[in-house]
C-alpha cells in the first residue's frame, strides 16, 4: 500500500507516517529527512537546500525528484512507501505520477491534514523547544507556511479530485487523526 500525507509544515505528517510505518510495515519517504540528511552531509546539494530554507523557498523540483526516484525504484520498497511531504508542488506531483507509472505502482490513500497556522506556530514553538530543528526559526517557519500554502493551491486541487482523496482536521490531538486514518485504510 502506497499513501501520500501532505500539509502544512508542523501539521503532523512525520508523526502520522512514523506510526503508518510500524502498522504497515512500510518505508516512510520523507523529503524534509532526505533534505536533512544532504544538509548534514554538507554536500553540493545540502548547500543548496540551506541556502532555499534560509530564504524561505522550497528547494527545486529537480533536487527533490532525483532523491525520490532512487526511492521508488528500490524493489525492496515497491507499494510500501509513505510519502510524508511530497509532493508539494503540481509538477513534482506530476512527476510521482510518471514515477509510479514508470515502476508499475499506484497510490492507494492520499491523505491531507488540513491545519490552521495559529495552530501550527505553536506545534513549531514546541518542537523548536524539544527536537532544536535549526528549519524551526519562527520568521522562517512563517515564510515556509505561506510559500507552502501558496505553491500547494494546486497540488490540493490536482489531488481532490481523486477518489483516493481524504481531507483530515490536522489541528485534532494526534490520537484522533490516527484513527482517522485507520478508519480509511481499514486495515
Amino acid at each position: 500500500m502506497n499513501l501520500i500525507l501532505f500539509g502544512p509544515p508542523g501539521a503532523g505528517k512525520g508523526t502520522q507516517a512514523k506510526y503508518l510505518v510500524q502498522k504497515l510495515n512500510n518505508f516512510q519517504i520523507s523529503t524534509g529527512e532526505m533534505l536533512r540528511e544532504e544538509i548534514q552531509n554538507n554536500s553540493e546539494i545540502g548547500k543548496k537546500i540551506v541556502n532555499d530554507m534560509n530564504e524561505g523557498k522550497f528547494v527545486s523540483d529537480q533536487i527533490v525528484n532525483t532523491l525520490i526516484e532512487k526511492k521508488l525504484s528500490d524493489p525492496d520498497k515497491k507499494n510500501r512507501l509513505i510519502f510524508d511531504g511530497y509532493p508539494r508542488s503540481l509538477s513534482q506531483a506530476k512527476n510521482l505520477e510518471e514515477l509510479l507509472k514508470k515502476t508499475n505502482q499506484v497510490i492507494d490513500f492520499i491523505f491531507f491534514l488540513n491545519v490552521d497556522k495559529d495552530v501550527i506556530i505553536k506545534r513549531i514553538e514546541n518542537r523548536k523547544l524539544i527536537e532544536k530543528r535549526s528549519d524551526d526559526d519562527l520568521k522562517t517557519f512563517i515564510k515556509r507556511y505561506d510559500t507552502y500554502m501558496a505553491t500547494t493551491k494546486p497540488v490540493l486541487d490536482f489531488y481532490s479530485k481523486n477518489p483516493k482523496f481524504y481531507e483530515i482536521d490536522g489541528s485534532s490531538e494526534i490520537t484522533e487523526i490516527t484513527a482517522k486514518i485507520d478508519n480509511f485504510i481499514n486495515v
